[in-house]
């Protein structure tokens, strides 16, 4: 989680829910959207923001992937959290300046910008810091006119 303040990011906090790659699928699913919840009822954010969902070359993992995007879904549209989307393409435009950027250039990025000692671990939590900040850079978000007060 991020705020923003005129000219700057401030990280709030970050993290990432486990599950047991043992455990059944749907007790996972159930342990993500739990972990949602008390999560979106803990930070109380403005907005969520997620990447949109596109087509990988394993269907089977695609499929999770989906079913876990759906419960985190829910669990932001139950708590009245407004949901945006982000293709990857605009995660790396507002992190780095460049659509083409390799993912090490992007946790680098969105490291820096949030002047954190480390790049987050793991993967999946820096990706959703680096969606965070491309959502404070989004026209009419509040983030960006938070960032941008007093600048104009």
């Amino acid at each position: 989680a991020i705020r923003t303040e005129p000219g700057r990011f401030v990280p709030i906090g970050h993290g990432a829910i486990f599950t047991q790659a043992e455990d059944d699928f749907n007790r996972r699913l159930e342990i993500i959207y739990d972990g949602m919840e008390e999560m979106l009822r803990k930070c109380r954010p403005d907005a969520l923001s997620i990447e949109k969902l596109y087509f990988q070359n394993n269907q089977k993992t695609a499929i999770g992937v989906a079913e876990a995007r759906g419960v985190i879904l829910l669990a932001a549209q139950k708590a009245g959290v407004p949901i945006y989307e982000y293709t990857p393409l605009q995660v790396k435009m507002a992190v780095t300046g460049y659509g083409q950027a390799h993912k090490p250039q992007v946790m680098e990025m969105t490291r820096r910008l949030l002047k954190l000692a480390e790049v987050p671990k793991p993967d999946d939590t820096a990706d959703a810091l680096a969606i965070a900040i491309c959502h404070a850079h989004a026209a009419g978000s509040q983030m960006r006119r938070n960032l941008l007060q007093g600048r104009i």
